[in-house]
């Protein structure tokens, strides 16, 4: 993503600025916070951008506007059909699978959607969070334990993507290894954040096919697990539905948890506040997560609400369908709350997990920290001398105006002998 100072002129249609942000096929910057401020300066709380295809949307910056978004549903709502760009909308639109309407939570409103999201709060509640942290903890030795002789390991993809994949498919009520969940995991990467050559709507189709049959086989054999729980709920939701609600929660919960791993890590690693304190330090570990949701949080924007009817917001005139982009990262520093841009580790106000009605469901938040505390604490106790093998500033994030995420995070340790 670049500077506001290379914004292009906006297409007929584009909101009522000719100096909209291409959001797209742009360059990432490693400081997406600078871009952010730099939008506000330029936009002020609410920015012209344009998506994929030059497709119009505002991006909502402030921490204020996100949550007074967030708290209307009665004006800005959840389902996409609203959408005045849907004519310029091709199949193939690499957003499609997560903007484009499903019969999912995610999509519904007012008593169907506190229908739907009851069944996954109630399921979610019967997760026992000392049965998961145990879990997690076994996950965790178990990969540590695959390169603690090494001396040396790549994060990311042999450690902190793994533990919350396997936790989550485990309370779903599938196997933590194997082909087929290894398939399903990253076509949830693939679908949620594709890279040059990925197929996210194909990946989508995939992702749905293999939670058909695992539904089919829970409806035949139940089990101790969310899958089961949500079948039996007496709101009877169909087949379906139930289909459609697991690839919101398995995709809501297995990346943005791994990326709240590594960013934690990262911030563990290279920031003098905590390294004094890094090995065992239970406190450096919980304000450390905290922080890493309020400068680093895994979703940095979110698509997002869609206006019910003509209104403002920020200053800006808002269109009956106009579509709007939840930008959590940039609330979450907006110098309003911030003034002296210094983020308070303790203060757990952020917007990582949104807010209002369509938050995400409780307990999810408590089980993510259950998964991402489990998962550092674990690793800092096993190999207490962990250091990086890289300087910090060669640390690279992913492209993504999505997703906040490294794309590896290599580090050294002294061997430990089975």
């Amino acid at each position: 993503m670049t500077d506001p100072s290379s914004a292009q002129p906006a297409p007929p249609g584009c909101p009522a600025h000719t100096d909209a942000v291409r959001l797209a096929g742009l360059e990432y910057q490693q400081t997406p916070s600078q871009l952010y401020r730099a939008m506000r300066r330029e936009h002020g709380a609410v920015a012209p951008v344009l998506l994929d295809g030059d497709i119009p949307a505002w991006l909502v910056l402030g921490y204020s506007e996100v949550t007074y978004v967030t708290s209307h549903d009665e004006l800005f709502a959840r389902d996409s059909r609203r959408w005045n760009q849907w004519e310029n909308i091709p199949a193939d639109w690499p957003l499609l699978p997560y903007v484009g309407y499903q019969p999912s939570v995610l999509f519904t409103e007012g008593d169907e959607h506190r229908r739907r999201a009851g069944v996954i709060t109630q399921a979610l509640e019967r997760v026992d969070q000392f049965e998961l942290a145990r879990n997690c903890q076994l996950i965790a030795d178990r990969l540590i334990a695959d390169f603690a002789g090494s001396g040396q390991a790549e994060l990311m993809t042999g450690y902190a993507h793994a533990v919350p994949m396997r936790a989550v498919v485990q309370i779903c009520g599938m196997p933590t290894s194997g082909e087929d969940t290894q398939q399903l995991v990253e076509d949830l990467r693939i679908s949620l954040d594709a890279a040059e050559g990925d197929d996210p709507v194909a990946a989508y189709g995939r992702v749905g096919e293999r939670l058909r049959q695992l539904v089919k086989d829970k409806r035949e054999r139940p089990g101790p697990d969310v899958t089961s729980r949500m079948l039996l709920d007496p709101a009877g939701l169909t087949d379906e539905e139930i289909v459609q609600d697991l690839i919101s929660l398995i995709a809501a919960a297995q990346q943005p948890t791994a990326n709240w791993i590594c960013n934690t890590l990262r911030l563990l690693l290279t920031d003098e506040r905590f390294a004094v304190n890094v090995s065992g330090g239970r406190l450096s570990v919980g304000e450390a997560l905290n922080e890493a949701l309020w400068l680093d949080t895994p979703t940095q924007n979110f698509i997002g609400r869609w206006a019910v009817r003509d209104t403002q917001l920020g200053g800006r005139q808002i269109r009956a369908g106009d579509c709007l982009v939840l930008g959590l990262a940039a609330a979450n520093t907006d110098p309003q709350i911030w003034p002296d841009a210094h983020v308070g580790a303790e203060n757990a106000a952020h917007l990582s997990f949104s807010n209002g009605e369509h938050r995400c469901p409780y307990p999810a938040p408590l089980l993510a920290d259950v998964m991402a505390r489990t998962a550092v604490e674990t690793l800092l106790e096993r190999l207490p001398d962990l250091v990086l093998s890289a300087e910090p500033e060669t640390l690279t994030w992913r492209p993504s105006i999505w997703m906040r995420g490294l794309t590896a995070l290599p580090v050294q340790f002294t061997p430990v002998v089975q």
